[in-house]
């Protein structure tokens, strides 16, 4: 197995829920209208940091496509898949475009207000 490069995105990012990988930015959110069997989904023009899956025909609420699951470089976790074919017309919009199941991201911002709280005495702490 080669060595893994992570692409590190500048600015607010959508992340690995498991391992904090940046996976998409969101400039590239097209809607997040979407749904799966876990809950929500945001549909993405690109993704970065993911394997993709082998491509499989799924019947989806829009009707039938070809589709991958995608997962976390990283961790190895199903983030979400990849539209790689859409049998409409009406669908078509949708191909080569990267689903994200809303359950298994977060939003740099919901990261970033997590607070750190040291623990270890301080210097005045032990003079007290």
């Amino acid at each position: 197995m080669g060595r893994i490069f992570v692409v590190e995105l500048d600015g607010r990012s959508y992340r690995c829920k498991f391992c904090r990988t940046h996976l998409a930015l969101p400039d590239d959110l097209v809607s997040r209208s979407f749904h799966c069997r876990r809950g929500k989904a945001y549909l993405f023009n690109n993704a970065v940091n993911i394997t993709v899956g082998t491509l499989e025909e799924r019947m989806m609420l829009s009707g039938m496509h070809t589709v991958a699951d995608i997962f976390c470089c990283c961790c190895g976790q199903i983030v979400g898949w990849k539209y790689e074919a859409a049998h409409e017309k009406s669908q078509k919009y949708k191909e080569g475009k990267f689903v994200l199941e809303r359950g298994r991201i977060i939003d740099e911002t919901e990261y970033s207000s997590e607070v750190y709280i040291d623990t270890r005495p301080s210097m005045s702490d032990g003079e007290d």
